[in-house]
């Protein structure tokens, strides 16, 4: 069982609450599975705003931006936006 605690960005909660209720869900559903084992998740990385790599995950049509902050023992989501189907 993971100690870590999820902290989900007011911006992120605030567009989730313009989707339709089971993109609510299972978007809820997978930040707490990002909370328990962050390591699993990421597909690939970028470089934060504050100089640090943050993990990014593609679920559906979503991009979600995370940082596994150790130390803190913290899972934070950080961003939400539509994924760049384009590259690759």
């Amino acid at each position: 069982m993971s100690e870590r605690r999820l902290l989900i960005d007011i911006e992120v909660l605030e567009l989730l609450r313009t989707l339709r209720s089971a993109e609510q869900r299972d978007l809820l559903q997978r930040f707490r599975a990002i909370g328990a084992a962050p390591d699993r998740f990421a597909d690939y990385l970028e470089s934060g705003a504050a100089g640090r790599e943050v993990q990014v995950h593609i679920f559906g049509r979503f991009a979600i931006k995370y940082w596994d902050d150790f130390a803190d023992r913290h899972v934070k989501i950080l961003d939400l936006h539509p994924a760049d189907r384009r590259s690759g």
